[in-house]
């Protein structure tokens, strides 16, 4: 058993090259979170997570904004760090159940507007829960992530890959000639952000007629393409949504859309198309919708696989590693295949990521595992970032021709995602 003795938190601010455009907002800086958490013999570990308000709840971020936005998410791990010293775990998944309804409750408390969301509480706890894994892995320094695993969540990472398909975000914001450019460079699986608002007025027949024409001109980009890497030998399409769409409707439209075009056999998952409120049935929608934000826990998993729901995007840089293996359980008792998505995460964060996706079955459709991985496209200073990195010359840090090669040491090393890092390591107060 671990028992923390000590912990701090502290923040970095790293600016994109570009506004970032999803979720019908904008953000133009991501703040890093840096935790370090101190045991009973010594050890110290440091964690890290990206704080993204717009995707945790565009509500905050529509009312409180940025500054003050980031500020209650930081607040909300500091609530929870609170409860953490002199907590004792066996493994970060019991620390997380500890922490998890006091940061909820917190976070209620503080505000002041609707029902806020789980996942932003989830967001907030990345990073503790990350410095967790991370001394647990001081206590076993021979062990591989996938060792410290509880025996009950192995069952659902069966793979082992030694390729993952990264997919690139297409932003509202990227040109033709910047779709063009990813699918030049080998990129295979394009993640396309839909549920714009075009003229801010929240208008949902405005931002299904520009879904319908996004949809159409990367199609017309990416259709001649072949591709040895997908089951039907084309460019694969993954719609992100993010919770836009009111109900069946607008899907409906889209859908019947992509058939028109001839793109609908293109279209690899449609991932959160509802507003999380709504429990609509996709059982009959002709393509495979996943869950990702409406997906807390494995409560929230089952409830969507009732509702048909055939995939789930995990995120252990956006809602945990600990919460993602249980959602990952929980979708492999009920044959749900599953993948990982990003958070505009940080080099180290991505390969935290890769921990997960490199053991998850393939997506059908796909003859590898899959990874969204967007830090690179959207970091002013991304190479500056890389060069924190543990060990910033592995070969599976950057991708090349759309995949990340995992070789004997990404395994061996966990791909240096529990390793010390000494730029972060200096941001410890303890």
């Amino acid at each position: 058993m671990i028992t923390i003795k000590k912990t701090s938190l502290s923040a970095i601010r790293e600016s994109l090259a570009a506004p970032f455009g999803f979720k019908g907002g904008y953000v133009d800086e991501l703040w890093q979170s840096v935790v370090c958490l101190q045991d009973d013999i010594g050890n110290t570990a440091t964690g890290l997570g990206v704080q993204s308000v717009l995707w945790s709840d565009p509500d905050v971020h529509a009312r409180w904004g940025h500054e003050r936005g980031n500020a209650f998410m930081q607040a909300i791990a500091a609530h929870a760090l609170t409860g953490a010293e002199g907590a004792t775990f066996g493994t970060p998944l019991d620390l997380l159940d500890g922490l998890i309804g006091r940061a909820r409750e917190y976070a209620d408390r503080a505000w002041t507007g609707s029902s806020l969301r789980a996942t932003f509480a989830l967001n907030a706890l990345v990073p503790v829960d990350h410095a967790a894994w991370a001394l647990l892995a001081r206590r076993h320094p021979d062990v591989s992530f996938f060792e410290l695993i509880p025996e009950a969540c192995r069952s659902a990472l069966t793979a082992r890959h030694d390729r993952l398909a990264c997919t690139p975000v297409v932003s509202y914001g990227m040109t033709p000639a910047d779709v063009d450019a990813l699918l030049n460079e080998g990129y295979f699986v394009l993640k396309i952000k839909l549920g714009s608002d075009p003229d801010g007025d929240g208008d949902p027949d405005k931002m299904l007629a520009w879904d319908i024409r996004r949809l159409e001109e990367i199609h017309r980009i990416a259709d001649r393409r072949e591709c040895p890497h997908t089951e039907n030998g084309r460019i694969a399409y993954y719609l992100d949504i993010n919770g836009r769409y009111g109900g069946l409707e607008p899907l409906r439209r889209l859908i019947e859309a992509a058939d028109r075009i001839g793109a609908l056999d293109r279209i690899l998952v449609v991932e959160e198309p509802f507003l999380e409120h709504v429990d609509a049935s996709v059982a009959d929608v002709p393509v495979r919708v996943a869950g990702d934000e409406s997906v807390h826990d494995e409560g929230d998993a089952i409830a969507r696989i009732q509702m048909g729901y055939g995939a789930f995007a995990l995120k252990p840089v956006a809602k945990t590693m600990s919460m993602s293996l249980r959602i990952a359980r929980t979708a492999a008792v009920y044959g749900i295949p599953c993948f990982c998505a990003d958070l505009t995460a940080s080099p180290i964060m991505v390969d935290w990521n890769k921990n997960l996706a490199a053991r998850l079955a393939p997506l059908p459709g796909l003859t590898m595992g899959l990874i969204e991985s967007n830090g690179g496209q959207n970091y002013r200073h991304w190479d500056a970032m890389k060069r924190r990195h543990p060990r910033p010359g592995g070969a599976w840090i950057e991708a090349k021709d759309g995949m990340f090669r995992l070789d004997a040491e990404f395994y061996a090393h966990s791909g240096g995602a529990l390793d010390r890092s000494a730029y972060y390591d200096r941001q410890c107060s303890l």
